[in-house]
Protein backbone atom coordinates (compact mmCIF):
# COMPACT_ATOMS: atom_id res chain seq x y z
CA UNK A 1 0.00 0.00 0.00
CA UNK A 2 1.36 3.19 -0.77
CA UNK A 3 1.51 6.49 0.89
CA UNK A 4 -1.15 8.16 -0.76
CA UNK A 5 -3.83 5.03 -0.46
CA UNK A 6 -2.74 5.12 3.20
CA UNK A 7 -3.62 9.07 3.47
CA UNK A 8 -7.20 8.70 1.78
CA UNK A 9 -8.19 5.65 2.95
CA UNK A 10 -6.84 5.43 6.36
CA UNK A 11 -9.46 8.11 7.98
CA UNK A 12 -12.15 5.27 6.66
CA UNK A 13 -10.79 2.64 8.26
CA UNK A 14 -10.24 4.66 11.53
CA UNK A 15 -13.88 6.12 10.94
CA UNK A 16 -15.15 2.68 10.75
CA UNK A 17 -13.77 1.56 13.57
CA UNK A 18 -14.83 4.39 15.94
CA UNK A 19 -18.30 3.52 14.65
CA UNK A 20 -17.79 -0.41 15.50
CA UNK A 21 -16.73 0.55 18.96
CA UNK A 22 -19.46 3.11 19.42
CA UNK A 23 -21.82 0.61 18.42
CA UNK A 24 -20.07 -2.31 20.33
CA UNK A 25 -20.93 -0.38 23.85
CA UNK A 26 -24.25 -1.87 25.47
CA UNK A 27 -25.40 1.40 26.42
CA UNK A 28 -23.61 3.79 23.66
CA UNK A 29 -23.01 7.83 24.82
CA UNK A 30 -25.88 9.58 23.74
CA UNK A 31 -28.38 12.42 24.85
CA UNK A 32 -31.57 11.90 26.29
CA UNK A 33 -33.74 11.83 23.60
CA UNK A 34 -33.72 10.04 19.90
CA UNK A 35 -30.39 8.97 18.93
CA UNK A 36 -31.59 9.29 15.24
CA UNK A 37 -29.87 12.82 14.65
CA UNK A 38 -26.73 11.20 15.99
CA UNK A 39 -26.74 8.54 13.67
CA UNK A 40 -27.25 10.99 10.47
CA UNK A 41 -24.19 12.88 12.05
CA UNK A 42 -22.26 10.17 12.60
CA UNK A 43 -22.95 8.73 9.08
CA UNK A 44 -23.08 12.08 7.47
CA UNK A 45 -18.93 11.82 8.59
CA UNK A 46 -18.82 8.96 7.20
CA UNK A 47 -19.83 9.70 3.83
CA UNK A 48 -17.27 12.75 3.92
CA UNK A 49 -14.63 10.52 4.75
CA UNK A 50 -15.53 8.07 2.38
CA UNK A 51 -16.40 10.24 -0.68
CA UNK A 52 -13.09 11.65 -0.13
CA UNK A 53 -11.25 8.81 -0.78
CA UNK A 54 -13.19 7.29 -3.25
CA UNK A 55 -12.65 10.70 -5.65
CA UNK A 56 -8.89 11.20 -4.05
CA UNK A 57 -9.40 14.64 -2.48
CA UNK A 58 -11.58 17.44 -1.04
CA UNK A 59 -12.77 19.75 -2.90
CA UNK A 60 -13.36 17.99 -6.09
CA UNK A 61 -15.69 17.99 -8.58
CA UNK A 62 -18.36 14.60 -7.78
CA UNK A 63 -19.99 12.75 -10.69
CA UNK A 64 -23.17 10.48 -10.35
CA UNK A 65 -20.69 7.53 -10.36
CA UNK A 66 -18.31 8.49 -8.35
CA UNK A 67 -21.38 9.50 -5.76
CA UNK A 68 -22.62 6.32 -6.22
CA UNK A 69 -20.02 4.59 -5.13
CA UNK A 70 -19.52 6.06 -2.10
CA UNK A 71 -22.92 6.00 -1.22
CA UNK A 72 -22.65 2.24 -1.44
CA UNK A 73 -19.75 1.58 0.27
CA UNK A 74 -21.30 3.79 3.17
CA UNK A 75 -24.46 2.32 3.45
CA UNK A 76 -23.46 -0.83 2.86
CA UNK A 77 -21.12 -0.46 6.27
CA UNK A 78 -24.51 1.24 7.78
CA UNK A 79 -25.96 -2.10 7.27
CA UNK A 80 -23.30 -4.11 8.29
CA UNK A 81 -23.54 -1.62 11.56
CA UNK A 82 -26.89 -2.79 12.07
CA UNK A 83 -26.36 -6.19 11.97
CA UNK A 84 -23.34 -6.30 14.35
CA UNK A 85 -25.38 -4.86 16.52
CA UNK A 86 -27.60 -8.29 16.94
CA UNK A 87 -24.52 -9.71 18.48
CA UNK A 88 -24.41 -7.03 21.31
CA UNK A 89 -25.81 -7.82 24.43
CA UNK A 90 -28.76 -5.13 25.53
CA UNK A 91 -28.84 -4.17 21.20
CA UNK A 92 -30.94 -4.92 18.18
CA UNK A 93 -30.89 -4.55 14.64
CA UNK A 94 -33.28 -1.30 13.89
CA UNK A 95 -34.58 -0.28 10.69
CA UNK A 96 -34.82 3.23 11.80
CA UNK A 97 -31.69 3.02 12.58
CA UNK A 98 -30.46 2.28 9.24
CA UNK A 99 -32.53 5.30 7.36
CA UNK A 100 -31.03 7.91 9.80
CA UNK A 101 -27.46 6.88 8.55
CA UNK A 102 -29.21 6.69 5.12
CA UNK A 103 -30.14 10.01 5.83
CA UNK A 104 -26.91 10.99 7.06
CA UNK A 105 -24.72 9.47 4.23
CA UNK A 106 -26.69 11.19 1.39
CA UNK A 107 -26.56 14.54 3.15
CA UNK A 108 -22.62 14.15 3.37
CA UNK A 109 -22.44 12.94 -0.18
CA UNK A 110 -24.46 16.26 -1.27
CA UNK A 111 -22.30 18.46 1.01
CA UNK A 112 -19.31 17.30 -0.67
CA UNK A 113 -20.88 17.59 -4.02
CA UNK A 114 -21.64 21.19 -3.56
CA UNK A 115 -18.47 22.10 -2.17
CA UNK A 116 -16.90 20.58 -5.37
CA UNK A 117 -18.94 22.10 -7.39
CA UNK A 118 -18.62 25.64 -5.56
CA UNK A 119 -14.80 25.52 -5.64
CA UNK A 120 -14.92 24.38 -9.18
CA UNK A 121 -17.00 27.56 -10.10
CA UNK A 122 -14.58 29.28 -8.09
CA UNK A 123 -11.38 28.17 -9.52
CA UNK A 124 -12.79 28.88 -13.31
CA UNK A 125 -14.00 32.73 -11.96
CA UNK A 126 -9.86 32.80 -10.87
CA UNK A 127 -8.85 31.79 -13.99
CA UNK A 128 -11.03 33.48 -16.37
CA UNK A 129 -9.88 37.06 -14.49
CA UNK A 130 -6.17 36.38 -14.72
Amino acid sequence: MNGRTLQLWGPVVVYMAAIFYVSSLPQPPTPPGSDKPWHAVAYFGLAVVVVRAVIGGLPRRLCLRTAGVAIAIAVAYAASDEFHQTFVPGRSADLNDLIADTVGVFAGTAACWAWGAISHKAQITRLNSE
